[in-house]
């Protein structure tokens, strides 16, 4: 399966923590179908999101349109890809997923050093393995 997670957040504050870096916001968003709570780096520079914007969230284990697992390499073959049709894209690594207890559970993923933790029912999460290798893909709604 590619897609492991898809949904739409709006983006309720930037910066809850104030301001960190001078390139990169934090954004605190929720989802509009699961609920899900979204904290998430992203550079500010190439791809400002503003408060009150939706987003749509995609997280995917590979770019391939048909599903083919990634070798681990940039594929030049100019070739379509899911990333075609999104504006921000990122790759990543789990590195923690915490049972929280009632069903709730949190990802923890690092794109390079900008983080995201996606917080939400396990239902909606269960596709997502700790140490596992995969993408963020994002479009303004």
């Amino acid at each position: 399966m590619a897609t492991l997670f898809e949904d739409i957040f709006v983006v309720e504050q930037l910066n809850p923590d104030g301001k960190k870096f001078e390139r990169i916001n934090r954004i605190q968003a929720t989802g509009t179908t699961f609920e899900c709570d979204l904290l998430l780096d992203t550079n500010s520079e190439i791809y400002p999101i503003m408060e009150e914007e939706k987003i749509t969230v995609v997280l995917s284990s590979t770019l391939s349109l048909d599903g083919r697992p990634d070798d681990g390499e940039y594929d030049q073959s100019g070739e379509p890809t899911m990333a075609d049709n999104y504006e921000y894209v990122m790759h990543g690594r789990v590195f923690d997923v915490q049972y929280k207890g009632s069903g709730t559970v949190s990802v923890h993923v690092s794109f390079g050093g900008l983080l995201m933790r996606l917080t939400g029912d396990q239902r909606h999460l269960e596709n997502i393995r700790a140490d596992e290798r995969l993408y963020i893909l994002i479009k303004k709604d």
